[in-house]
């Protein structure tokens, strides 16, 4: 493609040379006018000419919108049909994307390049307009075919943003209409602020977040000469020095060869049945009737059943090592009809209860926090989570795992490979119905952004990520005036915008308690509120308290050690156990 786009102006640039010199050479303006058409006739005429320059104009700017067509034609239909048979709806009074869907509709089987320029594209970016619109004769054109494969650009980015909705969906519903009213929220208010220790009104709360903000700043700057571990280098970039390894404690080999004499091995099963026995949390399972099993070793069964899918042995291999004692029909039957998320969620919550009674767990960590991270699964092709992973390669889904600092698995949830990790990472704290609830999440980079520390901090959860390039993120100035000695330059020109913080904080609470009384999921609202929305206020709102919250957690970062050690600690953890699973 290159080396074709290369000829092609190279051709060009020989065009206009020789124009250039018969304008040169040739005094008579009569005689110029026919030697210059002379010299367009020869090499293809005006028209062709100019379809070759705008061409090679489109592939200019590092754009990629001139090359979406090839790979949208095999999907047109499908997609034509798609747009004709739901009914899609605007969230916000901007009806300009309706518009421009009506309009393709209107022109799916006509044959013409380019269209009329009778409707409004204010929604697409300066890149896609330079790609759909064309000037001929004297006039702006659309090129259909481009137009196309605009509209159905933004009409996905919208579904993703929530600007646009599908009426009588589930996963693509208006989200606003999901919400409590603010009516049901008001009397909610005073105790939920109460109990996480917020003001109550809009201008309290931007002055809370004021003066945390700009006390912390102010103690990092007072403590930064102190603070040997973060260097400014003289361009105003920071970094921090990497955490030493301490050394093994005396006699831990010692100990071990001790544990492992004292600890016998087990087999995995009768260690399944011994948790059994002591939480019966095979009563959970059973027929979906209700009705109890009419066999005698129903629980027997149902502890094999376990076995074969928790280990990944599946039916037939199962049975191969049963030896006759049941088949794979039989092992296959039992998990369609015993067993179902909510009753394997039920169990699980028996035994972590069970094993948080215990006192040695409370010697591997703090109880109060949770590290969340993803591992990736080989899943059957044929399986609507599938999808091939850029980073790791294969296909498969992610198991996004929360683990307890008491190495206890607390939560876990399939995802798509594609599916930014931070949309669920207070799934996991919200659905948690054992004894343990942790305050405090870690996290990798994937796990935060500006909405999810927004949304998280007014869930009364301190999202603490391990985030790889930290010094790339923005620092947010309380305001314009605050300048400091030592670290100003972490800080650039960015200043939080406390006004829409103020002016949405109905908006933010209506959500909060929403998610709390159980109508919505976090997930839900943040695959709405993790992509850039120039219409959605409610994302712009989570995302300046976000700014927020998440400089104050970078000052905390840069300038206390034990957090780092903390924090390091504890996403490890859970990366040993997706490494085990």
């Amino acid at each position: 493609m290159r080396e074709g786009e290369r000829s092609t102006s190279e051709h060009l640039v020989e065009v206009l040379s020789d124009v250039l010199q018969v304008t040169t050479e040739t005094q008579d303006p009569a005689s110029a006018d026919r030697q210059i058409r002379e010299v367009l006739e020869r090499e293809g005429g005006a028209a062709h000419l100019l379809e070759q320059c705008e061409q090679v104009a489109a592939h200019h700017g590092d754009r990629y919108q001139p090359f979406v067509w090839r790979y949208y034609t095999s999907h047109r239909k499908a997609l034509f049909r798609v747009i004709k048979t739901l009914e899609f709806q605007s969230t916000t009074s901007d009806q300009a994307l309706i518009d421009a869907m009506n309009f393709i509709i209107a022109h799916e089987q006509d044959p013409k390049k380019y269209l009329e320029t009778t409707i409004d594209l204010s929604f697409a970016s300066k890149k896609w307009l330079r790609t759909v619109m064309v000037r001929r004769k004297s006039k702006s054109w659309f090129i259909r075919q481009h137009l196309e494969t605009c509209v159905f650009s933004y009409v996905a980015a919208e579904l993703k943003t929530g600007d646009l909705c599908v009426a009588g969906s589930e996963q693509f519903a208006d989200y606003r209409e999901q919400l409590l009213s603010w009516e049901e929220c008001e009397p909610k208010v005073a105790e939920y602020c109460q109990r996480l220790d917020l003001p109550m009104t809009a201008e309290g709360f931007v002055e809370h977040l004021r003066t945390r903000l700009t006390e912390v700043a102010a103690n990092v700057d007072r403590t930064r000469p102190e603070n040997r571990e973060l260097i400014i280098n003289e361009r105003g970039e920071p970094s921090l020095k990497r955490l030493q390894a301490k050394a093994a404690p005396q006699g831990l080999a010692q100990l071990e060869e001790a544990l492992r004499e004292k600890i016998p091995e087990r087999h995995l099963l009768d260690v399944l049945a011994r948790i059994d026995h002591v939480t019966d949390f095979t009563r959970h399972f059973g027929p979906l009737s209700g009705n109890e099993p009419k066999t005698a070793d129903a629980k027997v069964r149902q502890l094999l059943t376990i076995f074969a899918y928790g280990t990944h042995l599946g039916p037939h291999q199962m049975a191969r090592h049963l030896r006759g004692a049941l088949n794979a029909d039989q092992i296959a039957h039992l998990n369609r009809r015993h067993f179902t998320a909510e009753k394997l969620e039920a169990a699980i919550r028996d035994i972590t209860n069970r094993f948080h009674r215990f006192t040695l767990p409370r010697y591997w960590g703090d109880e109060k926090r949770v590290a969340a991270d993803g591992t990736q699964y080989e899943l059957a092709e044929e399986n609507l989570l599938v999808e091939r992973h850029i980073r790791y390669g294969g296909y498969g889904g992610i198991a996004y795992h929360h683990v307890s600092d008491t190495y206890i698995l607390l939560f876990s949830h399939f995802i798509a490979c594609g599916v930014w990790e931070a949309i669920y990472i207070l799934d996991g704290l919200i659905r948690n119905r054992s004894t343990i609830q942790p305050t405090t999440v870690h996290a990798d980079t994937q796990g935060q952004n500006l909405p999810v520390f927004g949304l998280a901090y007014l869930l009364g959860i301190k999202l603490m990520p391990r985030i790889r390039n930290w010094k790339d993120l923005n620092f947010y100035r309380p305001s314009r005036e605050a300048h400091y000695e030592h670290i100003d330059s972490l800080f650039g020109d960015n200043v939080v915008e406390w006004d829409l913080i103020q002016t949405h904080w109905q908006d933010l609470l209506r959500v909060v308690i929403s998610i709390q009384e159980g109508k919505v999921l976090p997930s839900m609202l943040l695959r709405k509120l993790t992509t850039y929305s120039h219409k959605n206020r409610l994302y712009q709102a989570f995302h300046a308290l976000g700014s927020v919250e998440r400089t104050i957690f970078l000052l905390t970062f840069i300038s206390d050690v034990k957090l780092r050690e903390v924090i390091h600690r504890s996403t490890n953890k859970v990366e040993e156990v997706g490494l085990g699973s």
